[in-house]
């Protein structure tokens, strides 16, 4: 099969050889020229015998040197303590430098403890004040409050004629007569109307009742569910309208506490009615006394 069997082949043959040869000519003509020798590029020195000299004119043969191999004499003495010397300065300028560093760390330290210790202080001392200031308001609430109670117990008490203080320091009095005192008899019952004669033990049922300035309207009698007498003494406490609101059995000029006659006199205390009184206290204290006989 040959190479060159179309019209189009042959055409580009004969290109391709018309390039290629244009190109060699152009190569012997343009790139392949050279000099010769070629330029030298760098910087031209002085190699020279030894490492040090001077001058201005350069020998053109070896010259002698100065021998390399020179004898080494020991150091006097002199030199010994020179060439010593400096290491003990800096041992010397170690050491110190150590002290300095090691006394300013102590003293920060000196420095950091007192202050903790100052800021300790200022805290304690701090709680201490608020501690003592809130035992102080503490005290002082407590005694304002102990104040009020025993005011409040003297009212009451003066209110009672002094009839809740056995040991003879009430501060109330009750009587007929100009002179400070609690008339009548020391045995008698202190409900009674009269402060004069012997005193008496009742019959049974409601013997008494006391409450300034107001009278009663009604009331009703309980009877225990035992076989107990004696006198049960209730103090009431009687508001405006005349209703009885409150009734505590067994108070002082009691004679029988036994609890099956307790409930009963409170009943019938809580029974009574008295004549209501718009100038009266709100809650006005009085007494009913009580005496209960052996069922038959």
């Amino acid at each position: 099969m040959s190479l060159l069997d179309t019209k189009h082949k042959k055409k580009s043959f004969t290109l391709t050889t018309i390039l290629l040869s244009a190109i060699l000519v152009l190569l012997f003509y343009i790139g392949l020229t050279y000099l010769d020798p070629p330029i030298e590029k760098g910087i031209a020195i002085n190699f020279g015998t030894t490492e040090f000299g001077s001058g201005n004119v350069q020998p053109k043969e070896k010259i002698k040197s100065e021998p390399l191999d020179k004898p080494i004499t020991p150091p006097t003495e002199q030199e010994k303590v020179e060439e010593v010397k400096p290491q003990e300065v800096a041992a010397k300028e170690q050491a110190s430098e150590k002290v300095i560093t090691q006394e300013s760390e102590e003293s920060i330290v000196i420095k950091q403890q007192k202050e903790a210790k100052r800021k300790a202080d200022a805290v304690a001392k701090a709680a201490k004040a608020e501690s003592d200031k809130v035992e102080r308001e503490k005290k002082e609430a407590q005694e304002k409050a102990q104040k009020e109670q025993d005011a409040k117990k003297r009212k009451l008490d003066e209110l009672m004629g002094g009839l809740n203080k056995s040991d003879g320091s009430a501060s109330g009095s009750e009587g007929n007569d100009n002179k400070a005192g609690d008339k009548g008899n020391p045995n008698g019952d202190p409900y009674a109307t009269s402060y004069y004669g012997a005193p008496g033990s009742g019959n049974g049922g409601t013997s008494g009742y006391g409450l300034n300035g107001r009278s009663l309207v009604g009331n009703n009698s309980v009877q225990q569910d035992c076989n107990e007498e004696g006198r049960v003494v209730v103090k009431i406490v009687v508001d405006r309208s005349g209703k009885v609101i409150s009734a505590t059995p067994g108070v002082k000029g009691t004679t029988n506490t036994n609890p099956c006659l307790m409930k009963p006199a409170e009943l019938t205390a809580r029974s009574h009615t008295w004549k209501p009184d718009a100038n009266a206290p709100s809650q006005q204290v009085g007494f009913v006394v009580i005496n209960f006989k052996l069922r038959e």
